[in-house]
């Protein structure tokens, strides 16, 4: 272990039917309130206009901005900022997934500045210019989706179109006051956002077990107990997505997976930052690109850190340690490991989400232009080079 600060403030109300307590909380901390959410939210309608309702019940008067898109866009948080201003909103609700959520708190950030949100991103990491947000309006969130455990964290991921950069803001400013986790919500997703869903969950834990602290036993026995949670009650979810105890156990291990308690002092995530490229550039699912690039990195990787992986082989598959090489222990962990991602519908390959071979070159460009510190490297224990970058896009396209 390493030394560091720990701290969450944020309040949960978690369980089935909480969702109608959104009123009685929201009127704690505002009286105009602006609900953010997606432009097409088709599936969850009946949600927004009950919390609508309910928030007026309150005393609560509520404007919406339903504008955002997976992968949030700049141009979006900034009308919604202009909303917010013009308005004299005084309190942001996000509901929805980590899209809407993250949304929601950078809104609610440059609402109390008037610099460009865009220069609150972390979008270097060579010559870090971010000016990080110290104040913004309260924040209540309402998660339709497992995933990015946004509900429990000061961080939001927002997305550049014109420049194609996808990266973050960090303050904790952003923790929300509190934050409604119905499970309930999550019954009317679409297949493929639940399975994607579950692999980001994977990947939160995964980014700390296979590249944080080296010594870290009890944050390696959460990192396993979220993975087997994940990967034990997906296949339940699919089977009958009305099982609310299945969605329950979902919807915790995302919150416990990017809430701190797994990885406390240790933030980084290098295996997102090749996902983040892949987003920003294909516009495909957050979740989509880290089960495209999880079993990749894995592979070119494993040999670094291979008491790491065969820990993960036996641990997680309960692969057999007897007669079998390191290497041969790690790979059949990994192998198992994408196995599973395949079976339950997520895309591992880049030419599954028709990403062709020859953009590589680009890919790994735009990782090291955004992600590489100053020592032009990606940050990873050990770190990694732009020739492990490439060679990473390269077993995901083969």
């Amino acid at each position: 272990m390493e030394n560091f600060e720990f701290f969450n403030p944020v309040r949960i109300v978690f369980g089935e039917g909480e969702v109608g307590r959104i009123g009685e909380e929201a009127a704690q901390y505002g009286k105009k309130a602006l609900i953010v959410s997606y432009k097409d939210h088709a599936f969850f309608s009946d949600l927004l206009q009950t919390i609508e309702g309910t928030l007026t019940k309150s005393g609560v008067q509520n404007l919406s901005f339903y504008e955002v898109t997976a992968n949030p866009l700049i141009s979006q948080v900034r009308d919604g900022i202009e909303l917010c201003v013009a308005e004299k909103i005084d309190l942001v609700i996000g509901v929805g997934g980590g899209s809407a959520m993250d949304a929601a708190k950078i809104i609610a950030a440059g609402a109390l500045t008037s610099e460009d949100p865009w220069n609150m991103v972390v979008n270097r990491h060579d010559q870090v210019t971010a000016n990080p947000p110290e104040e913004a309006l309260p924040l209540i969130m309402i998660p339709t989706l497992p995933a990015t455990g946004s509900e429990m964290n000061c961080c939001g991921v927002v997305t550049n179109e014109e420049t194609a950069e996808k990266s973050y803001v960090w303050s904790p400013c952003l923790y929300p006051k509190v934050s409604i986790v119905d499970p309930s919500l999550t019954c009317s997703l679409p297949e493929y956002q639940t399975v994607c869903g579950a692999a980001d969950t994977i990947s939160h834990v995964l980014e700390f077990y296979l590249n944080g602290f080296y010594d870290a036993d009890l944050n390696n026995r959460i990192q396993e107990g979220v993975i087997l949670t994940v990967m034990e009650n997906i296949f339940k979810v699919l089977d009958d997505p009305n099982n609310i105890k299945a969605r329950s156990q979902l919807q915790w291990a995302s919150i416990v997976a990017l809430n701190g308690w797994s990885q406390p002092g240790d933030a980084w995530t290098p295996m997102h930052q090749l996902g983040h490229v892949l987003s920003a550039h294909y516009n495909i699912a957050h979740g989509a690109s880290l089960s495209i690039i999880m079993p990749a990195w894995m592979k070119h990787l494993h040999t670094r850190r291979i008491d790491t992986y065969c820990q993960f082989a036996n641990r997680i598959f309960g692969v057999d340690e007897a007669a079998k090489s390191p290497d041969e222990l790690a790979l059949e962990g990994i192998d198992q490991f994408e196995s599973f991602l395949k079976k339950i519908g997520v895309p591992t390959r880049l030419s599954d989400v028709n990403i062709p071979h020859e953009d590589i070159d680009k890919l790994t460009a735009a990782v090291v232009k955004i992600s590489f510190n100053e020592e032009g490297k990606l940050s990873s224990r050990p770190p990694v080079d732009q020739n492990d970058i490439r060679a990473i896009f390269e077993k995901a396209s083969s």
